[in-house]
Parts: structure tokens; sequence; C-alpha cells
């Protein structure tokens, strides 16, 4: 009892992975690996900690980003030593499962969106527009590809079919990938539903073998490491700079990145 009353209470470092995943600039937001890089070192940096968290809550973005995120995240994970455990909040999908699949074990809300493994690449067509304001587009190149999905030209078939066999390796990648890390949880009867692109809520995720149990952070911690556990924080602080300028500032690149996000997240209903 009094070894009990006595015991020192176990931190668990956790990282927040909330957002967009892709390259940002100093006033843009978003989930890449320059930005995370120090970050996800100092979550592996206690040495005392049995383990860390991700919270997780992104409607995807950049494979590539969420592939460099993911493998910075595994890489760590073996070197030191440490279980990760994921907890997703509202969606973990595309890219932000991804980043999911980089722990050894993931928890969900029954409302948490999980899955969406596939490739999209949406876009936008102004030939209409360009005729109806009478305006002549000038482009010259070296290569006939050069100007590839031009969204000022009409579709080239041919450029359509080079696209979608670039979406193709992605997605066989990542469909290697989420193989590689859930191992068995994924049975394969249900491969073709798997990576078919399709998304599912709690329960169901978890049937798929998508996510492991129902559990806030709290609850699963506490079952694991006891009930004097704590939630450490990495958080990365903003300058003084950055601060002004993101509360001041708001140019058409900002709104039309708004915009872009805004769309992600609502096509899971968010």
């Amino acid at each position: 009892m009094l070894k009990s009353f006595f015991s020192k209470s176990i931190n668990i470092p956790t990282l927040r992975l909330s957002g967009v995943i892709g390259q940002a600039g100093f006033m843009r937001s978003g989930l890449n690996i320059s930005t995370l890089d120090k970050l996800i070192e100092k979550l592996f940096a206690d040495k005392k900690s049995p383990a860390v968290c991700l919270i997780i809550n992104s409607p995807g973005g950049s494979p590539t980003q969420s592939s460099l995120i993911a493998d910075k995240i595994i890489k760590k994970s073996k070197e030191k030593n440490k279980k990760v455990f994921s907890f997703v909040e509202d969606v973990a999908a595309s890219g932000g499962y991804w980043l999911a699949c980089a722990s050894d074990e993931i928890y969900v809300d029954t409302n948490s969106i999980l899955g969406s493994i596939g490739v999209i690449s949406p876009g936008f067509g102004f030939v209409e527009l360009l005729k109806k304001a009478g305006i002549e587009r000038r482009v010259y190149t070296s290569g006939k590809s050069k100007s590839f999905l031009d969204p000022f030209k009409e579709e080239k078939e041919e450029d359509i079919n080079r696209l979608k066999k670039i979406q193709e390796q992605i997605h066989e990648n990542f469909i290697s990938y989420v193989k590689s890390r859930r191992g068995n949880k994924i049975k394969e009867e249900n491969y073709d539903e798997v990576f078919s692109g399709l998304f599912w809520v709690g329960h169901k995720a978890i049937e798929l073998g998508l996510a492991d149990g129902i559990g806030s952070i709290n609850d699963v911690l506490r079952q694991k490491f006891g009930k004097k556990v704590k939630i450490k924080l990495i958080d990365q602080k903003k300058s003084f700079i950055q601060r002004k300028l993101s509360s001041s500032l708001i140019d058409s690149e900002t709104i039309l990145q708004k915009i872009e996000e805004k769309a992600m997240w609502s096509r899971f209903g968010l």
C-alpha cells in the first residue's frame, strides 16, 4: 500500500497530429516532416517513458509527407524500443490513417472515421471561363508533356491515363504499407473492401481490422500503466512574429488554402 502511495507518476509523451498533411510555408499550416522532425525527436527523448502516444485528427493530404512522417516515427520507435499508441479523434483517413498505422495499436471513439485507403487528385478546369472572358492564354514549353493536366486547356486522354497510373502506384504503396503495419489484423477476405477507398466508423473499423479498440487516451493509458499515468503533451510554440502575422494577414493564397482544407474535411461530413 505504501509503495503504491509513494510511487512516482508515469509520463507518456504525446504528440498531436491535427490538420491536413502537406508542405507548409511561413504562414501556411500543415503537417509535414520539416515542422514535425524535431517534435518527433522530442517525443521519444524521455528515457523513462515506456511508450509514446499520437493524437490524430486528419483527413489526409500529401502521400509523400504522410510516408516521411510515419517512417520517422517507426524508426524512432525501434531505436528507442518504445511502443506507440494512436488515438483517433474525428477522423484518420487517407494520409491520416497512414500516420495512425505508424503506431503499434490504434484506438478510436465510437464515432471516429477511419480508412479511405486510396489516392485522389482533385482539380479544376477553367477552359470555358477563359473563353467567356475573351482571354487567350499563351504557354511555351520544351517537351510535349510539360503542360501536363493544364487546368486552362482541354483534358487529354493520355494525361488522364498517366495520372491514373501514378495514382495506382501510390495506392499500391499505401496498401503494402498498411499490410506491413497491421499484419494479420486485416483479414485477406476483407482486402477488396478495406483497400477500396471507402471509410468506416468506430466499431466497423475495428471489425475490419483498421483499429484495435474503443477508448479515450486517458482510459486506455490508465488501463495499461495505472492510475498515476500522466499525459505530457509535446508542442511547438510559434514565434512572436508568426503569432502576430497569422492573426493579421489574410491573402489570396491563405483563402485558397482554407477552401482546399475545408473541402478535404467536408468529404467526411466535418
